[in-house]
């Protein structure tokens, strides 16, 4: 940790650096204009634009996938030309222009592209300086991706419950507007707050160091694998905002006391669910540690993605069980809880571990490949969520069930080839 950051450490906000907050908030208002506009998205295309399902579903795999593509080239853009802050500003500002595009419905895709392009530069950025805060053995170090994850998904809460409210209410484009000024409210953040955060470059040389450079070839392969499993338990964990929604708009009772509740609300409890169980995971990884029987990152992955394979199971025996029922909101809530606790033991971790193996110099680059994996896994969510109509709500989740299973197993697989990885890296090798 160089100089600068060691003058700044004694700082702290609630126990962690200032720097750390900053960035909380800087993402809790990007992801709720990336999740309101999200939260809007299958409905208009579905209700205002009139696509069929099947394309609707096919378009919104694709635009995110796009979303988890552009940052592979942002990442590498920030790491040799633009620099981490501006590759956020720039970002930020492509992303909100974007969503205050979207009042124009002849100007859809292009806005959609904005939107892709902006997330390009921001997205690996932004993360890429959470590990920079702490020094290598700070203990505070691991679990800081969990509290920024928690950033993320108070952003993921709020957003459809404001941007969907008054997009159903509203107007479609009063929602999108909605996101776009979260977006400007970000950047603010980002700049009030950049004094916190750490230096946006290193020196020549310690970016040419070629001990970093062999680590990262080495690691290289065993992080690939690993994000070819992300990329099939994706598949699968994607369908929340698509098949998913569709399903809830006329399958399930959203109805409380004689009110009907927005479609869109539903897609705040998978982040609501993170910010409740997020400190009780947390705690019982630190006191498995105490007693030196913690996972590691590969089990702990596996058995998230083994946990969301069982909240389908369990939502597809459901769904058999009521018949065309609709499904009471009770159980939706149920499903969100055991679809959360695997995705808290599965999508944090792995960001943490690709963030941990990046070689020095190359952070925001590794963080963007963690991403890749994204692209992959919502593309080709986009296309299983084509069979949710000929293979009904019922097998439908039966078949996601079977997708998140194989990657649990895959996951499992790989524990041994990550572990003398990992051992590596510790040893300095």
């Amino acid at each position: 940790m160089d100089a600068s950051l060691q003058a700044r450490a004694p700082a702290q906000w609630f126990g962690q650096p200032r720097g750390l907050v900053v960035l909380f908030l800087t993402e809790t208002w990007e992801k709720f204009s990336f999740y309101g506009m999200k939260a809007l998205l299958i409905y208009y295309m579905i209700r205002h634009l009139n696509f069929q399902q099947a394309d609707a579903s096919t378009i919104y795999g694709a635009y995110t996938a796009g979303v988890y593509l552009t940052p592979i080239f942002g990442g590498y853009i920030a790491d040799r030309w633009l620099g981490r802050r501006r590759a956020i500003l720039i970002g930020g500002s492509l992303m909100a222009l974007g969503h205050f595009v979207l009042a124009f419905e002849t100007a859809f895709f292009p806005a959609l592209v904005l939107i892709a392009l902006g997330n390009g530069l921001f997205l690996p950025n932004l993360p890429s300086q959470v590990g920079d805060l702490y020094g290598e053995k700070d203990p505070r170090r691991g679990g800081a991706y969990n509290v920024y994850y928690a950033g993320v998904n108070l952003g993921g809460m709020l957003a459809p419950l404001v941007c969907g409210t008054l997009g159903e209410l509203y107007g479609w484009h009063v929602g999108f507007g909605a996101a776009g000024v979260g977006m400007c409210v970000g950047l603010a953040v980002y700049l009030l707050g950049s004094r916190h955060l750490p230096q946006d470059r290193q020196r020549p040389a310690e970016a040419a160091s070629t001990q970093p450079t062999a680590r990262g070839g080495r690691s290289f392969v065993p992080l690939l694998l690993v994000a070819l499993a992300v990329v099939v338990f994706r598949s699968a964990y994607e369908q929340s905002g698509n098949t998913l929604a569709v399903w809830v708009e006329a399958g399930v009772d959203r109805s409380f006391w004689g009110i009907t509740l927005p479609m869109t609300w539903v897609q705040s409890l998978n982040s609501l669910f993170v910010l409740l169980l997020t400190p009780f995971v947390i705690g019982s990884w630190r006191r498995a540690a105490e007693r030196g029987r913690e996972l590691s990152s590969l089990a702990k992955m596996a058995t998230g993605a083994a946990g969301v394979a069982l909240s389908y199971l369990a939502l597809s025996l459901l769904v058999l069980g009521h018949g065309g029922t609709p499904v009471n909101m009770l159980w939706v809530v149920a499903f969100f809880v055991l679809y959360t606790l695997g995705e808290l033991y599965i999508l944090p971790v792995g960001l943490g571990l690709f963030a941990r193996l990046a070689p020095r110099g190359m952070g925001a680059t590794v963080i963007a490949a963690w991403f890749l994996a994204s692209f992959g896994g919502n593309f080709l969510a986009g296309l299983v969520g084509r069979g949710w109509e000929p293979l009904g709500p019922a097998g439908f989740f039966a078949a996601l069930a079977a997708i998140a299973g194989v990657s649990a197993a895959a996951l499992f697989a790989l524990r041994p080839l990550l572990k003398r990885v990992e051992s590596r890296s510790t040893s300095g090798a």
